[in-house]
């Protein structure tokens, strides 16, 4: 059984930069995606890169500030976010499933989440 577990969050400033980790146990060959939901709003999607890493995705809110990676060999997934924003304040989560966002937001495998506050 696929776990999914996120580190990395925390508070910073409007422009500074973050990483999340996301640690996966048990083998995944399905694409792996972020999700963030902000405070009072629904989930959204952020990114997603495929199971071999060769492809990513971003949502035009992330897109040019935010990159997705994938180590295989440590079986993790990154979200390398740059200049970011009070707008990026949400908890972020990583997710792992098969059929697009919308299909993982309903069947997926979730980790716990980890708060990113950015203060302006």
């Amino acid at each position: 059984q696929v776990r999914l577990a996120e580190s990395g969050g925390g508070l910073v400033q409007a422009g500074d930069s973050l990483t999340l980790s996301c640690a996966m146990s048990g083998r995944t060959f399905t694409s792996a995606y972020w999700f963030r939901q902000p405070p009072g709003k629904e989930r959204e999607y952020v990114a997603a890169i495929s199971w071999s890493g060769a492809v990513q995705q971003y949502a035009a809110s992330v897109k040019g500030r935010f990159t997705i990676s994938r180590d295989s060999a440590k079986n993790t997934i990154s979200l390398q976010m740059n200049n970011l924003k009070p707008d990026d304040t949400a908890v972020y989560f990583c997710a792992s499933g098969r059929g697009g966002p919308a299909a993982v937001l309903d069947n997926g495998v979730w980790g716990q989440g980890t708060q990113v506050t950015v203060s302006s």
